[in-house]
C-alpha cells in the first residue's frame, strides 16, 4: 500500500498529466531522508516539470510542507524513461536533415552569387569595350 507521501504526489501529478494511468511513485529511504522517484509517460514529462521547472519546484515545496508535518525530509526525483531517450534519438535524424537542408540553401546562395558576379563581369567587359570604341572614335577626330 502506498504511503501518504506517495499518494500525495500521485494525486497532484495525475491531475496535471494527460496519461494518469502511467504515473508511478517509488519510495526509498536513505540517510538524506525519503526519496520519491516519479515516473510519468514521456509525453507528460514537460507538463510535470513546467516552464523553467516551476511546476516541479512547486511540487517539491508542497512535499517540504508535508515533510514538516510528518517530521521527514522529502526529495522528489523525476525519472526519465527509456522511451523518452528513444524519442530524442528519433529527433536527431530530423535535426540532421534540417542541417543538410540549410547547408544546401547556403550552397545555392553561393552559386547564385557566383552567377551574379559572372553577369557583372560580362557587363563590365561590355562597358569597357564600348568605352574603348568611343575613345577610338575621338582619336579619329582632327582638332
Amino acid at each position: 500500500m502506498a504511503t501518504i507521501d506517495q499518494q500525495f504526489v500521485e494525486y497532484i501529478v495525475k491531475t496535471l498529466v494527460n496519461n494518469p494511468e502511467k504515473v508511478a511513485v517509488d519510495r526509498k529511504i536513505d540517510e538524506k531522508g525519503v526519496l520519491l522517484s516519479l515516473t510519468v509517460d514521456p509525453a507528460d514529462v514537460g507538463r510535470v516539470i513546467g516552464k523553467r521547472g516551476v511546476t516541479a519546484q512547486a511540487i517539491r515545496v508542497l512535499l517540504r510542507a508535508l515533510g514538516t508535518k510528518q517530521d521527514a525530509r522529502y526529495n522528489l526525483k523525476i525519472v526519465n524513461t527509456d522511451e523518452e531517450e528513444g524519442e530524442k534519438r528519433a529527433e536527431k535524424p530530423a535535426k540532421e536533415e534540417k542541417k543538410e537542408a540549410v547547408e544546401e540553401e547556403v550552397e545555392e546562395e553561393i552559386d547564385d552569387e557566383d552567377e551574379d558576379e559572372e553577369v557583372e563581369e560580362k557587363e563590365t567587359s561590355e562597358l569597357a569595350e564600348k568605352t574603348r570604341a568611343e575613345l577610338a572614335d575621338l582619336d579619329d577626330l582632327d582638332i
